[in-house]
């Protein structure tokens, strides 16, 4: 019988969070025990619903969204996006800009397919959201990392980034409010990043799915009103995060910029976004409300906020276990905790996590799973409730008291 094995050009494609520690703990599930899974952060499992207004307009247009969309996806749904950036003072983004998609994800995969030729460059954050750099290797580039300095608030080093620039290099990949560490960026990193994609003629990828889950003072600043008419910029955002409907797969990409010079590759976007014909129609029905009715998301950032206090909550516990220090998020729903190498002689972190997982059944992303070049990282999601959220710190502090790597 023919042996029939999977593509070469997967060889360098990983996605861990859902990889071999998952796995083991489904297998877990199989056999009885109960897990608790800190590692993606998906909002309804933890008991965050979506809007009552989100879901009665889906409902509604129910009837309406058998048949396939515009490839682009519904006016509505790309009119409240452009009036969305109108609001953040963003002016340049017009209807047929924008492409909607199932999740953000879509998006970045189908935006680099278009762009990358084999050995083409892409610079990504480390520690990173690793779909990135998965799909720059399979759409044939090449995946070079510039380092978040953990001592500057887990900001970009611009010096460590334009040291990276090569011929080769394509694009700047941007995560703010950034997965995993919760950093958020301030106008001068951002500035002199998308000084770098001017000079050297980059494309800038900005992943801002985030964008409305703040904390303290953080404020957030669209790449997009900083790159102005001379650089390309490929903002991706959507509701899965802020509105709590990761599963109805609502997600844009708005382009900016100087789009006559990037007509070509504009125009090999959509033809990928022709050939997966439309995004999920009832989900697009979802963005007109989202986008302009009430914030709900505010209510949970907001001191007194269940975001904000499970936050604070395994920030102090963190913090408490020897060995282990974080830097506190200014967004996102993450933290991305280091374990002292003294203390931790950590020479495989997906085999700490295994450990934790056998031991504790809690089930944590490894940091070299976000492309971290240390074993000394573990991203911890901060979405359980109080209670849960207590008893999870208090059982990984329990691991560490005793573990021996």
């Amino acid at each position: 019988m023919a042996e029939f094995t999977q593509s070469t050009k997967l060889h360098n494609v990983l996605y861990d969070i859902r990889g071999p520690l998952l796995q083991r703990a489904q297998q877990m599930e199989s056999e009885g025990h109960r897990i608790l899974k800190l590692n993606i952060g998906n909002p309804a499992p933890f008991g965050f619903e979506a809007p009552d207004a989100i879901l009665v307009d889906m409902i509604r247009h129910l009837p309406h969204a058998q048949g396939y969309t515009d490839s682009r996806g519904i006016f509505s749904a790309r009119t409240a996006v452009v009036q969305y950036y109108q609001t953040r003072g963003i002016h340049n983004i017009h209807v047929d800009d924008v492409y909607l998609g199932n999740g953000v994800s879509e998006l970045i995969t189908l935006s680099l397919m278009a762009l990358l030729n084999n050995g083409d460059e892409v610079l990504i954050p480390t520690p990173d959201y690793p779909l990135w750099t998965a799909s720059v290797s399979l759409a044939g580039g090449r995946p070079v990392h510039y380092i978040c300095d953990e001592d500057n608030e887990w900001w970009p080093d611009l010096e460590d980034l334009e040291a990276k620039i090569t011929p080769k290099t394509k694009g700047i990949v941007i995560i703010n409010p950034n997965n995993p560490t919760g950093a958020v960026y301030p106008a001068h990193i951002l500035q002199g990043m998308v000084d770098l994609a001017r000079k050297h003629g980059l494309v800038v990828f900005s992943d801002e799915i985030y964008e409305k889950i703040l904390y303290d003072d953080a404020v957030h600043i669209n790449t997009a009103s900083i790159t102005g008419d001379d650089v390309l910029c490929m903002t991706f955002s959507g509701l899965s995060k802020a509105y709590r409907i990761c599963g109805y797969r609502s997600g844009w990409l708005a382009i900016s910029g100087p789009k006559a010079a990037a007509a070509d590759y504009l125009e090999g976007i959509n033809l990928l976004a022709s050939m997966r014909l439309c995004a999920n129609a009832p989900g697009q029905h979802a963005i007109q409300t989202a986008l302009g009715g009430h914030q709900s998301i505010n209510d949970l950032i907001l001191p007194g906020g269940r975001l904000r206090d499970q936050r604070d909550l395994a920030y102090r516990m963190l913090n408490e276990i020897p060995g282990v220090s974080v830097n506190q998020a200014k967004g996102a729903l993450y933290l991305f905790p280091k374990l002292d190498p003294e203390m931790y002689p950590i020479k495989s972190d997906e085999k700490f996590a295994l450990d934790l997982l056998e031991q504790q059944k809690i089930l944590i992303s490894h940091g070299t799973a976000f492309n971290w070049i240390k074993p000394d990282h573990f991203r911890l999601v901060t979405l359980p409730n109080l209670l849960d959220l207590e008893e999870a710190v208090g059982r990984i502090a329990e691991f560490l008291s005793t573990y021996k790597p």
